[in-house]
């Protein structure tokens, strides 16, 4: 199992950037996919961007497509996601999440690790 812990959030202005952290460790991590999710208040948790810790193709959501980017640092056990452009649709508690699928679905619930959440603030 791995555990997850997420930083970096924040308050934004519209058209800013923030670059969030998600810390992993446990049993065998690197194995996992990794994913970035969000969820609005009143709304559905959301699917941003996943990619596999030991390499390979990265995925986002359409609506962050061209603004974020999703990365690892395997030396560091970290998985990052830079957020370029933010807008006040963006404002979300992100969680960091791990999954033992090789091409998890863009779907919270192919994601059984999580961690706690980072909240992201960007105002108008």
């Amino acid at each position: 199992q791995v555990q997850l812990v997420e930083s970096g959030g924040g308050l934004v202005q519209t058209g800013g950037s923030l670059r969030l952290s998600c810390a992993a460790s446990g049993r065998a991590f690197s194995s996992y996919t990794m994913g970035w999710l969000r969820q609005a208040p009143g709304k559905e948790r959301e699917f941003v961007a996943s990619i596999p810790w030991r390499g390979g193709v990265t995925k986002y959501g359409d609506s962050v497509k061209g603004r974020f980017t999703i990365s690892t640092d395997n030396a560091k056990s970290t998985v990052y996601l830079q957020m370029n452009s933010l807008k006040p649709e963006d404002t979300a508690i992100y969680y960091c999440a791990g999954s033992l699928l090789a091409a998890p679905a863009p779907t919270p619930n192919r994601y059984p690790y999580w961690g706690q959440g980072t909240q992201v603030t960007v105002s108008e």
